[in-house]
């Protein structure tokens, strides 16, 4: 069976966001088109995704060494292995986001932080870092109160970006990018700009 990582990282719902309702009109076509498929949502604002610190260093210093690890430290790498086991076992990603201060929220970064996982999202070579996860597919949904899609602001946007680069880490060799911008610029537009992303979500939904 098709597994699908629906994985948000936005604190509103999809009525007061949105990237959010965007990723509902998606997720709901998606599901329609493809009934037999599991989508396993992942809400990164309720779910526990711990930072790398000091205790997860430890305890992976202390599994490579055989010594016993502290309650804190057990817990702490034993979700980042779930949740990296999750990641890998599954065939497609969507990720949702809004863009804030050029990025994305920092619960997106500590979850790539938990799957960027040697031996099991890339390995290393003498050649250089190769990616292990060539048979998936991802999507990054964004919303963007201003226009980053063209002109100088496109530099400026690095959620979008550093998600594809860790992709092309990753070695997934289809990601692609649905956005949703200009609302907060033009909030007389605002409406319009979401039913328009609405329905490029629907009729993206079937290829994915």
């Amino acid at each position: 069976m098709t597994k699908v990582l629906y994985i948000t990282a936005h604190p509103h719902d999809d009525t007061a966001s949105y990237s959010m309702a965007v990723a509902k009109e998606f997720v709901d076509k998606y599901k329609d088109v493809n009934p037999s498929h599991e989508v396993v949502h992942i809400d990164l604002y309720s779910e526990h995704i711990p930072e790398i610190d000091a205790d997860v260093f430890n305890g992976w210093g202390k599994l490579q060494s055989g010594d016993q690890l502290s309650a804190g430290e057990q817990k702490k790498v034993e979700r980042l292995t779930e949740l990296c086991e999750q990641f890998i076992s599954a065939d497609k990603y969507i990720f949702v986001t809004p863009l804030w201060n050029f990025s994305f929220p920092p619960k997106m970064k500590a979850y790539i932080d938990s799957v960027a996982v040697a031996g099991k999202a890339f390995k290393y070579t003498e050649q250089g870092p190769v990616g292990l996860l060539t048979d998936k597919k991802a999507l990054h949904i964004q919303a963007r109160g201003g226009i980053y899609s063209e002109g100088p602001a496109a530099q400026m946007e690095m959620g979008h970006r550093y998600l594809d680069t860790i992709m092309q880490f990753f070695g997934v060799p289809s990601f692609e990018g649905l956005f949703v911008e200009g609302h907060a610029l033009n909030p007389d537009k605002a409406e319009e700009i979401k039913e328009d992303a609405k329905v490029r979500a629907r009729d993206l939904a079937p290829s994915f």
